[in-house]
């Protein structure tokens, strides 16, 4: 602990030491949309005649910055708003605020980003996407559902397990190495309906944003990126509600001005209605079946004064699945997050966050007499602090500190079934801390870096049983020799250490600039999985006395341009990950019922590597982008593949993505995207053998992810029309999509069984027509073309 505090008064006394020329005064505010009252993330204030002097708005639309005395004009915008200009007189402290109107329609400029036009030149990060909203929305998407994360996985670095899933491989990482925020609260199942939708509803989302390297120190506990995805406010003018009527899905919004100016409520609800429809099927055995999700967001927020701000969040979605009386399954999230806003002077901000988050899934079962319940969650409470100190215009510095505190339950099994026995696996608790402190640093004009340094530690503490095997001997439970036991609260591991972060920014010129990027980070948690769809049923394991942290460096290199007044950007970059401790099931293990995790896995290296290419083109009529994707991920663990190098499961060497929008007229607009990706790795059997007449297959764990899955492309096509409305408070449009618009057959599972002619599920077309009964692989594919309407609307 003393080596911790001796680097942070080290650094504090480093960035305190830049504190120059005290004859300056600030200029300080917020920068919010005079429709809403939303505050404007990203905004830039700056001094017209010296447009390198200024500040882009934090993610609560602060800014601030310094001006010597004098006269200036200040120069506010935001991409998709008027630009306005205010003249002002320093000679003291200032603090000014700002409301921007909307731009109007304009068919020769379409915005689909929420940044400043030259931010991927003049930004120090890299690694970074953001996703306007409003582009997300305009993606042709499965059943018309719009999806905030398969939205991410068009973007270069970012690939899918597959068709429909929404898990998110980022840069050769598994989906667990992914830390998903809700207003700072973290999702740990981001998904509904097995995979097909992912939990986060448009309506009540305002900012997304997606970090796949060059991660800053305020953020931890995952190796491989962070989606920071930030919920509307809610309107503070006037109420506003909107919704949709979809295929599948139904939602509404509605934004309640509680005091003007001061405070708003924001409600947002979405629900399928396919369990609707099952009532009215002829078949009984449907009309007995559930399926079903729904998901309700909530945001209140008010303003004591310029210095104080309270919000409260919260998000609560559940599914339930059921098949008749003999099978049902739910699960669901729930996060709160209470943030106070406090401006301490022009300088100095804090956020104090305290958040929750609970996952938690269930199912039963009641077959031919045989019944037994199941339950699983974890839950987090988390306590976080962060400032922003705004030290001169060169300066910019954030620190702060979080605590967090885990609870596992793996498992509760009752049975009123003689045959079946109730147990419980033991709960696991932590203790989660982190401090950080980083720097925003102007150089020159051309060299800009972003420092910064995070000390994390992990504290798996009791109640908890400890099995202590026989040293040099694999952990199993033949080679155990005691058990320890530890009382509440007492201390059973700790793990901890320095995650440095650096980030460098060199401007070749006002279009170009060259980039660099490295960071450590720490994993205390993981998911014992063995598949990569991101199952409800996926087991969370905490770092134990046995299992390691994760370990995950990465660098990166990056050539940015902009062409054609920034018009079009191109971007190139290289990226190089390595893992240490990384875990994988040994051959023929289990995990779920597992009381000693440890004896079902081993620990290893991974490393991956790769090439993003990006095109994209801002304004016009016509915009979009195309992004290439050349990319390797392995692993190396003793006792897997027979202790050689081989593929992640979600290693796939191509993948690209084409996404183009364009404006016919100011009512009717075409979007549409079109997918490529080579097939994922996987293992297939080798042969089979045959127990009580049962068709058993044989794998070889030597050659483990050899082989692949058929290559995956799709074509997805969207139109979009503005209907005619006689108020100007009331907007409607209708958005048909049509989803896999060649219908490509494309696989989601292979099974390898015995077939012949008569095999309704076997499709000849591509094996060729089978003569008699011989073993074949059986592809299964999940969706053909499939086209949906939904209607949208808004009014205030």
């Amino acid at each position: 602990m003393n080596h911790i505090i001796k680097y942070l008064v080290f650094f504090f006394s480093f960035i305190l030491s830049l504190q120059l020329n005290a004859q300056k005064f600030s200029v300080s505010g917020y920068v919010k949309e005079a429709s809403s009252g939303e505050v404007l993330i990203g905004a830039t204030v700056v001094d017209k005649n010296n447009p390198g002097t200024g500040m882009a708005t934090n993610v609560y639309g602060y800014y601030s910055f310094e001006l010597a005395k004098g006269s200036y004009t200040l120069m506010v915008s935001y991409v998709g708003y008027e630009t306005k200009q205010v003249d002002i007189t320093v000679d003291k402290d200032i603090s000014i605020n700002f409301n921007l109107k909307e731009e109007a329609s304009s068919l020769d400029e379409v915005v689909v980003t929420a940044t400043r036009s030259d931010e991927n030149v003049s930004s120090v990060k890299m690694s970074v996407e953001k996703l306007d909203i409003k582009k997300i929305k305009s993606i042709p998407a499965l059943f018309g559902e719009v999806d905030v994360v398969k939205s991410l996985q068009l973007l270069p670095g970012v690939s899918t397990a597959g068709e429909g899933t929404s898990g998110l491989f980022v840069r050769g990482g598994s989906s667990d190495q992914n830390l998903i925020l809700l207003d700072e609260a973290t999702v740990y199942n981001a998904s509904h309906l097995l995979g097909f939708f992912s939990v986060f509803n448009p309506d009540a989302v305002k900012n997304v944003e997606i970090y796949k390297g060059g991660i800053p120190a305020k953020y931890g506990g995952r190796i491989s990126s962070i989606l920071d995805i930030q919920m509307r406010e809610g309107n503070n003018q006037e109420f506003e509600a909107s919704g949709g009527i979809g295929s599948i899905s139904s939602r509404l919004t509605a934004e309640i001005p509680v005091v003007k100016d001061k405070s708003s409520l924001l409600l947002s609800g979405r629900r399928t209605y396919a369990d609707v429809f099952l009532t009215f099927a002829q078949d009984e055995n449907l009309r007995n079946n559930t399926l079903y999700f729904y998901d309700f967001n909530t945001k209140f927020n008010y303003r004591f004064s310029d210095k104080d701000k309270v919000f409260v969040s919260g998000y609560f979605g559940r599914d339930k699945l059921g098949f008749q009386d003999l099978f049902g399954f739910d699960w669901g999230n729930s996060t709160v997050s209470t943030r106070w806003n406090h401006l301490f002077n022009d300088k100095l901000f804090l956020n104090t966050t305290l958040l929750y988050s609970n996952y938690n899934y269930g199912f039963d079962v009641n077959s031919a007499g045989t019944g037994f319940n199941w339950k699983s969650g974890l839950e987090e409470y988390n306590l976080k602090f962060d400032f922003d100190y705004f030290l001169n215009n060169n300066n910019t510095l954030f620190f702060g500190a979080n605590a967090i505190y885990h609870i596992f339950a793996p498992a509760e099994i009752t049975s009123q079934d003689n045959n079946i026995q109730s147990f419980n696996l033991q709960n696991d608790y932590a203790v989660e801390t982190a401090l950080y402190i980083s720097n925003q640093h102007t150089i020159s004009d051309k060299l800009s870096m972003e420092y910064g340094i995070r000390y994390s530690s992990f504290a798996k503490i009791g109640p908890d049983s400890v099995s202590i095997y026989e040293e040099g001997l694999r952990k199993s439970p033949e080679n155990e020799i005691r058990t320890e036991a530890y009382g509440n609260g007492e201390l059973v591991k700790y793990y901890g250490g320095f995650e440095p972060r650096l980030g460098i920014r060199y401007l070749v010129n006002s279009t170009t600039s060259l980039k660099a990027s490295y960071n450590r980070m720490r994993q205390y948690l993981q998911v014992a999985s063995n598949s990569t769809a991101g199952f409800p049923t996926d087991r969370w394991i905490p770092a134990d006395y046995h299992i390691k942290p994760v370990i995950g460096d990465q660098v990166a290199l990056g050539y940015f341009k902009n062409l054609k007044d920034n018009a079009w950007e191109v971007s190139v970059e290289g990226y190089y990950k390595w893992l240490q401790n990384v875990v994988d099931f040994l051959p023929g293990e289990d995990v779920l019922l597992n009381d000693r995790i440890e004896t079902a896995v081993a620990d290893g290296i991974a490393w991956s590597y790769g090439a993003e290419f990006m095109l994209r083109k801002n304004v016009g009529k016509t915009s979009g982008w195309l992004s290439y994707t050349l990319s390797r991920t392995q692993r190396q663990i003793e006792g897997v593949a027979s202790g050689e190098p081989y593929l992640a499961r979600y290693d796939k060497p191509h993948d690209i993505a084409l996404v183009l929008s364009h404006k016919f007229s100011e009512r009717l607009s075409l979007s549409g995207n079109w997918v490529y990706s080579t097939g994922a790795a996987v293992t297939f059997p080798q042969g089979r053998y045959i127990v009580n007449g049962q068709n058993i297959p044989y794998y070889d764990d030597s050659k483990r992810n050899t082989s692949r899955m058929p290559d995956f492309h799709r074509l997805d096509l969207g139109f979009n029309y503005d209907l005619k409305s006689r108020s100007e408070k009331f907007n409607h449009e209708i958005n048909v999509s049509f989803y896999n618009v060649y219908n490509r057959k494309n696989p989601f599972s292979i099974e390898f069984r015995q077939v012949n002619n008569n095999d309704p599920t076997f499709d000849s077309s591509e094996d060729g027509p089978i003569t008699s009964t011989r073993p074949a692989a059986v592809k299964t594919a999940l969706f053909g073309i499939i086209p949906s309407v939904t209607y949208n609307f808004s009014f205030n």
